[in-house]
């Protein structure tokens, strides 16, 4: 399906003519004036330049039209930015703003798990100087060394290297005692707990036992304010009050005496 698209989309590139160095400065001068189909004229006649640039991440990249779109992206911005007093063509102007869109977007993309932009590139700048010191003084260095080295907080290379992680396929085959088994079957199954259902049984008895143990007015007033009845909101004192017919200070009240009554009978029990 993405091939048919993008057969489609460089079909329609074609039909944008490409640009003389002097139709650029025109077009560049008109730009800086605010001029839109200038602007537009610039970015659809350069369009084939992303395409072309693409092609260098072609095996590194699971959608080629998404690539195309993040370099897009860059050849916008480069447009707006570029000038007509600049001694260049447009095309070595944008080259480095289209690539660094892409190489942004590859790098946020070809992890398991995408980091915020700006602190992919703190933490990628923390591992490579970690190699260089290494290879430097042959020990690894501390977070403080690190932080020097670079010019940065130890604050801020400590809260970066907490996002640094390592990914591993729950399928993949580990060796245990000579035999071979998935990571999986390493991993203890903490979702079934007799122990714990067992706890929690009791623990809801005894409430329960505490709760009918309380006057009847006391009883209807925790049972609503504490959602036993499990709505999907719990009821004010205000709620209450008109469930019950009396003013939201004597439910609070009865809420108080209610909730010292409980403490009171679970400390003699």
């Amino acid at each position: 399906m993405e091939h048919e698209i993008a057969a489609e989309y460089l079909a329609q590139l074609k039909s944008y003519p490409l640009l003389d160095a002097e139709e650029e400065r025109e077009l560049a001068v008109r730009i800086q004036e605010g001029s839109k189909e200038a602007l537009d004229k610039m970015i659809k006649c350069n369009l084939r330049l992303v395409v072309s640039l693409s092609k260098n991440f072609i095996n590194t990249c699971e959608s080629v039209m998404d690539l195309i779109q993040e370099g897009n992206l860059g050849l916008i911005t480069a447009a707006k930015k570029f000038n007509a007093s600049y001694n260049t063509r447009f095309s070595t102007y944008a080259y480095p703003w289209i690539i660094q869109y892409m190489i942004r977007y590859l790098n946020s993309h070809s992890a398991m798990i995408s980091l915020p932009t700006r602190k992919d590139q703190i933490l990628r700048r923390i591992q490579k100087a970690r190699q260089e010191l290494y290879s430097t003084n042959g020990r690894m260095p501390g977070e403080q060394q690190i932080a020097k080295y670079l010019g940065l907080s130890h604050s801020l290379v400590h809260n970066c290297l907490k996002y640094e992680f390592t990914v591993a396929s729950l399928d993949s085959l580990v060796s245990e005692d000579g035999n071979s088994v998935s990571l999986g079957e390493l991993i203890s199954d903490t979702t079934y707990s007799p122990e714990s259902q067992y706890l929690n049984k009791e623990e809801k008895m005894d409430i329960h036992t505490l709760l009918n143990s309380l006057p009847l007015n006391e009883r209807k007033v925790i049972w609503y304010r504490y959602n036993f009845e499990c709505e999907q909101k719990t009821k004010t004192l205000r709620e209450v009050s008109s469930l019950m017919g009396v003013s939201p200070e004597a439910v609070r009240q009865a809420e108080l005496r209610a909730i010292r009554r409980m403490k009171s009978a679970h400390v003699t029990a």
